[in-house]
């Protein structure tokens, strides 16, 4: 014979289901959708490995635009016909990017759940990396910043605002890894980069890359 008890709890679990409200289902879903990211980018989107970035508190934009040139292997045609297709991404703008295992874990979402992960880990707060700087490097990085880099990457680079990605705070070897496919072609250069670093490098040498490195890592 069926428990009483248990007929009557699981009446409760049915019923209290039923009232759940939509936004904590599409809450839920983010959550769920997110927990592959976890396992490199860290606990609520805060890195604890020097090789991945943080992700949370970057801008939706930023995200979409990373994960659908992973999804696509970088084919900006294809890229581009979905942005153009979809007025929720009028504003996101391709760039090609390296990637290790990206490109195969992007390809397992469709383009909906990218915009649902994007968003669940803008609304998150970034957090720094605990990590020393090299205090002379880093004034020297902060005047090559006010110059070169404020304009696109606002408030010492830890803004997200701009959609250009939070530098602020970022792991080391991660932004030293970034700096280095960008100088190889394996990742995109924006124009507007490529002058700003050239003239970065016309006034510091070699070294101006390193102080902008230092510059980043020493804000918190």
């Amino acid at each position: 014979m069926f428990n009483h008890r248990i007929l009557a709890t699981l009446l409760t679990i049915v019923v209290g289901i039923s009232f759940i409200s939509p936004a904590a289902a599409e809450g839920a879903s983010a959550e769920m959708l997110s927990n592959t990211c976890l396992g490199c980018h860290g606990p609520g989107g805060i890195s604890a490995g020097p090789a991945t970035p943080t992700i949370s508190g970057m801008s939706e934009l930023y995200i979409i635009a990373a994960m659908l040139a992973y999804k696509y292997d970088n084919d900006e045609d294809k890229v581009d016909a979905i942005i153009e297709a979809d007025a929720e991404l009028e504003d996101v703008e391709f760039f090609a990017r390296t990637s290790t295992v990206m490109n195969r874990i992007s390809k397992g979402y469709s383009e909906a759940e990218i915009k649902t992960i994007a968003k669940h880990f803008a609304d998150l707060p970034f957090e720094g990396a605990n990590q020393n700087a090299d205090a002379g490097q880093a004034k020297a990085g902060a005047a090559l910043h006010e110059t070169h880099c404020e304009k696109c990457h606002e408030d010492g680079g830890s803004s997200a605002e701009d959609d250009a990605g939070v530098l602020a705070g970022q792991w080391v070897p991660y932004l030293e890894y970034t700096m280095a496919d960008f100088a190889s072609g394996d990742r995109d250069m924006p124009k507007k980069m490529k002058k700003q670093m050239e003239e970065a490098h016309a006034a510091s040498g070699d070294e101006a890359v390193r102080d902008l490195i230092q510059f980043y890592a020493n804000q918190k």
